[in-house]
Formats: C-alpha cells, sequence, structure tokens
C-alpha cells in the first residue's frame, strides 16, 4: 500500500515545477519580483489578489510571503494542478483560497462570488486561450474590477512575421537555455508530469485533466500588441509593459 501524500510532497511538486518552469522562462524570478513590486507601490499594503489560471501556486506563494497581511484566490482549470496548490498553499492558512474555474467560459467570474480584489496577476498561462477567448477574459476582468485595480500578466508573447530576427534570436535563446537546464538534471515538462503521476491522490485527477484538455489543443500565441489592444477595448483606462527580456513581457494595465 502507497503512503499517504502529505503536504510536504506537494510542497516538493511546486518547488519541482519552479526549477521546471524557470528552465522554460529566462529571468523567471525577475518577472515575480517586478509584479511584486508595483503591487506594493500601487496598492495597499494588505491586498487581495486573484491569481489567474494559477497553475500549482506560483504567484499566490509568492504574494503570500512578501505581504503577511495580503490574501490570495488562485483559480485554474486543470484538476491536478490546482490540488496541488491546495495543498502547497496550506501553510499560509485560510490567506489562501483556491478554486475549479475555466476561464474559457463566459461568466467564469461568478464562481469568484462578487469578491472584489486590488489586482490579478497571471503567469505563463494565457497563451493557452484563442485570441477571442483572451478577449472575452479581459472584458470579465473590465467588468469586475474596481477603478484603480491593477492586471499584471507576465508571459512569452513571441514576435511574429513582422520581427523575423527577433523572433529567431529569441527561440534560439530558449533552447540554449533548456538545453542548459536539462544537461544540469532540471526536470523538463514531460518529467514534471511524470513525478506528479507517481503521488497516489493525483493518478484520478491526471485522467480527469487529460478528459477536460483533449479537445483544446495549444492556441497560436498572441503578439504584445493584442494584449494591450484587447484590453483597452476592455475598459483597462492604461495599458503597457513594465518589463521585457526578448519575447518575455510583463503587461501591467490599470483599471
Amino acid at each position: 500500500m502507497s503512503a499517504p501524500t502529505t503536504n510536504a510532497d506537494h510542497r516538493r511538486l511546486l518547488e519541482r515545477w519552479e526549477l521546471q518552469q524557470a528552465a522554460y522562462v529566462a529571468h523567471r524570478e525577475n518577472r515575480f519580483e517586478v509584479m511584486l513590486d508595483v503591487l506594493a507601490l500601487h496598492g495597499p499594503a494588505a491586498p487581495t489578489v486573484l491569481d489567474l489560471a494559477c497553475g500549482p501556486g506560483s504567484i499566490s506563494d509568492r504574494v503570500l510571503r512578501r505581504f503577511p497581511d495580503a490574501t490570495t484566490v488562485a483559480v485554474d482549470y486543470d484538476p491536478v494542478l490546482t490540488h496541488v496548490a491546495e495543498q502547497a498553499l496550506a501553510g499560509h492558512g485560510g490567506r489562501a483560497t483556491v478554486l475549479d474555474v475555466d476561464l474559457a467560459r463566459p461568466g467564469w467570474s461568478d464562481a469568484l462570488g462578487g469578491r472584489r480584489f486590488d489586482a490579478v496577476l497571471s503567469s505563463t498561462a494565457l497563451h493557452w486561450l484563442a485570441s477571442g477567448q483572451l478577449l472575452a477574459v479581459y472584458q470579465e476582468l473590465g467588468r469586475m474590477l474596481a477603478p484603480g485595480a491593477v492586471f499584471l500578466n507576465a508571459d512569452h508573447l513571441r514576435f511574429d512575421d513582422r520581427a523575423p530576427t527577433l523572433r529567431e534570436i529569441s527561440a534560439a535563446h530558449d533552447r540554449r537555455c533548456q538545453d542548459e537546464a536539462f544537461t544540469a538534471g532540471v526536470p523538463d515538462w514531460q518529467g514534471w508530469w511524470a513525478e506528479a503521476a507517481q503521488l497516489p491522490d493525483l493518478a484520478e485527477l491526471v485522467a480527469l485533466r487529460e478528459q477536460r484538455f483533449a479537445d483544446r489543443p495549444p492556441q497560436p500565441h498572441s503578439p504584445l500588441d493584442l494584449h494591450l489592444a484587447a484590453l483597452r477595448t476592455a475598459g483597462f483606462a492604461e495599458v503597457g509593459t513594465v518589463w521585457q527580456y526578448l519575447d518575455d513581457h510583463v503587461v501591467f494595465a490599470r483599471r
């Protein structure tokens, strides 16, 4: 009989996720540092944060450690990642709430029960949405956020045919970073999921995940200007970027 899974097992999975993601995103920690700095400079001392497409809780964990009186609501549609997040964030007590939310469905914010947020943060996730779905998410945020609330999205916003040299340089840089990390023993995407599937409480959830995403293939990446235009269309008063490294950006928007 397998030993019961503990919160420590899920914390280790979160730590392994951080290593894996850092292989795909150069200077990943800089992105989070900038996002939290913006939150500190433009927000209350005890912010309420929506962690959008939270994965295993990377953003929430950092927010709750940086701001001792903060609270977060972390949402995702991946049943494996939301379970890992719920267990890995348990050490923060009642300051973290994790919800099963499908951003691709209209009205997804109903699951938040009318909560008010000072900021919405997301990282390396919204590129899974088609452009129409992305605009719908931004419009939903525009309706639910009060004036002054901020949105920060850290993601690869790939260069398109308008910038072929920059696209080539960015792709070469990605390959170099990944080769170095994987040679050093860092788990890749498939390796992390293989580790996750070994935990008894995640085995059934892996099957559910495959079922949920069976008809949702990866989408073409939306370029930076599409994100900025969509945010303006959604009613955000001020949009721009607060950080960039090659094709990796942190997009900022103020409601």
